[in-house]
């Protein structure tokens, strides 16, 4: 039965992992155990369709418990003026799936005494009775966090609906709707907003309702009664009437019994999967390494020649491929990902060209003269560079005649017509431009920020907002002009624009950068900071043979992840469809 439709599964549900989608760099949890998640899901549905463990003839049947508990709401409605109660006429297309006999059907408001406190804020303090509200239900735990307080006078004449008891169940109603968990909490605590708790008049069912209001039946049975407009909810009227499962009380010890023994199985399964990935992560990570390290191309190939024998083991995950495309862009800016040609002209005679130009601009008077710049120190030089190659700052590989500038400070309404496309941070990706967004703005706006009206051939870095963003502008995009968070860097038409970008995108110049951040809620960087970050520039054709090999190299990754992609959503595609074909 159950056992074996999870154990045949056993290796797709630790390998269906769904990737999240991340923004920005440097984002967290970047996946989900998605088959160990639908597995869970899996068992409680089965454990509510009867199909987790035997039927036992000789159990009490379900109606038996069902009339047992209508007598005592009837009894607690005239002894303590019970107010909860729903219709006891269960109509034929209220459920959809087929009970086993012995099982009965019974109506949520009529098994439980809603103690609702929704809607009402108690004034908190630092200290006394703890509160308990929606933020602290999560979907099977009571997360201590937030920490939160009413006073105990508050106490006394708060909780006048009732008081919740060691094994009720929490259900919040909105924001988030439907999480459930039992209370075992045993100090006293009171309970507002956006939360019920249903305080079953035969404990003895807690647990397994527990796992009902969990399973995937009675979530959707929720969601098909939702309503609200900015934030989703279900009214009380109608969750009391939501047709509850039960199953003989004999046999809910026994599926509540399985569910644990199956849900322990699936930390293990979830724990062992997640030490997996870490310890996968931390050998690429350590192997990846020794390339970076490498003294020289030859070293380097060697190192490569051991990590490509496992290549098929080592990059199967996206984040495996991400951390192989920044050690290539690593690999890039040491000079190690090309050989090194002694008869390439020396970058410092590519750095010299553009001094002089520079002050040759500043002689006419054509330029100002701007303050020189401090000489690099050996602090700011991480490690050793090729021969001919020089370090350098940012501000010394610009146009002369343009300076690095951010743009458009505050974008206005889009006029209807005749306006400026206008590129935002969102619009600004890692190595390409996204022109699906694009917003404009009027031309008499646009006028004022004409110093970065783009031409083409300008990189673009995003110092605010979406950080990490770095592309080349293609000379398509001449007239379009850019947003106050993205900085535009005008280089000089001897260096490589391809290079540049991969430059920036690389984990060197990358700690660069967030070492020059500044803000707290809102980190951005400074334009003069900016301007002052060091970079390795090779010599000219050497830049050219660098940026066509790591494109090469980086669209190989791509190919490599979007293969992978295929395969995790095959993967996912299956784990959805085993679970459908059991509960057709």
């Amino acid at each position: 039965m159950a056992e074996s439709l999870i154990t045949q599964h056993i290796d797709l549900w630790t390998s269906a992992i769904e990737a999240k989608s991340t923004a920005g760099r440097g984002s967290k949890n970047k996946f989900d155990l998605y088959g160990i998640k639908k597995l869970r899901e899996l068992i409680l549905e089965l454990a509510v369709r009867g199909k987790l463990v035997p039927q036992n003839q000789s159990d009490e049947p379900a109606s038996i418990l069902v009339d047992k508990i209508i007598s005592i709401q009837n009894t607690l409605k005239t002894s303590e003026g019970l107010k909860t109660d729903a219709s006891l006429t269960i109509k034929n297309d209220e459920y959809l799936i087929e009970i086993p006999n012995g099982w009965s059907l019974c109506r949520l408001g009529n098994l439980a005494k809603f103690i609702d406190y929704r809607g009402k804020t108690p004034n908190k303090v630092s200290s006394g009775v703890r509160l308990i509200t929606a933020k602290n239900i999560k979907f099977g735990f009571i997360s201590k966090s937030p920490e939160e307080y009413i006073s105990q006078e508050d106490y006394s004449t708060w909780m006048t609906r009732g008081f919740p008891r060691v094994n009720d169940i929490l259900f919040t109603t909105e924001a988030p709707l439907g999480n459930v968990a039992i209370i075992d909490i045993e100090d006293k605590f009171a309970l507002a907003q956006r939360a019920i708790c249903f305080q079953f008049h035969e404990p003895k069912i807690s647990k397994f309702m527990l796992f009902q209001l969990m399973s995937p039946y009675f979530q959707k049975s929720i969601y098909d009664k939702q309503s609200g407009m900015t934030a989703l909810g279900i009214k009380a009227s109608r969750l009391k009437e939501i047709v509850i499962i039960l199953p003989p009380l004999a046999e809910q010890h026994r599926i509540v019994a399985k569910v644990d023994e199956l849900m322990a199985l699936c930390d293990q399964l979830e724990q062992q999967t997640l030490t997996s990935i870490d310890a996968h992560a931390t050998l690429v990570e350590t192997l990846l390494e020794t390339l970076t390290n490498s003294a020289d191309a030859t070293e380097l190939e060697q190192n490569w020649a051991r990590i490509s024998e496992h290549f098929d083991t080592l990059f199967i995950t996206e984040q495996s491929i991400d951390a192989l495309k920044q050690t290539i862009l690593q690999l890039a800016v040491m000079g190690k990902l090309v050989r090194q040609d002694p008869t390439d002209e020396p970058a410092s005679v590519l750095l010299e060209k553009i001094a002089a130009e520079k002050a040759q601009l500043i002689k006419d008077k054509k330029i100002k003269k701007e303050k020189p710049l401090p000489p690099i120190t050996d602090e700011e030089k991480p490690y050793e560079l090729p021969q001919g190659w020089k370090w350098c700052r940012v501000s010394h590989l610009m146009n002369n005649m343009r300076d690095i500038s951010y743009g458009i400070i505050k974008l206005e309404q889009e006029p209807d017509v005749d306006g400026v496309p206008t590129l935002r941070c969102s619009d600004i990706k890692s190595g390409y431009i996204d022109l699906t967004g694009v917003r404009t703005v009027h031309p008499e706006i646009e006028k004022v920020y004409h110093r970065t009206r783009l031409q083409g051939g300008e990189v673009l870095v995003n110092i605010r907002g979406t950080l990490g963003g770095v592309a080349l502008v293609p000379k398509k995009l001449a007239g379009f002009n850019i947003a106050r968070e993205v900085a535009m860097l005008p280089i000089h038409n001897s260096i490589s624009g391809e290079y540049l970008v991969q430059l920036i995108a690389s984990p060197f110049f990358w700690k660069k950068i967030e070492e020059n951040l500044k803000g707290i809620a809102y980190k951005g960087l400074n334009l003069n900071n900016l301007r002052d970050l060091v970079m390795p520039i090779p010599p000219v054709a050497e830049q050219n043979k660098i940026a066509d090999k790591t494109i090469y190299l980086l669209e190989l990754c791509e190919q490599l992840k979007k293969h992978l992609q295929l395969l995790r959503k095959t993967q996912l595609y299956l784990t959805d469809t085993i679970i459908g074909e059991e509960f057709k």
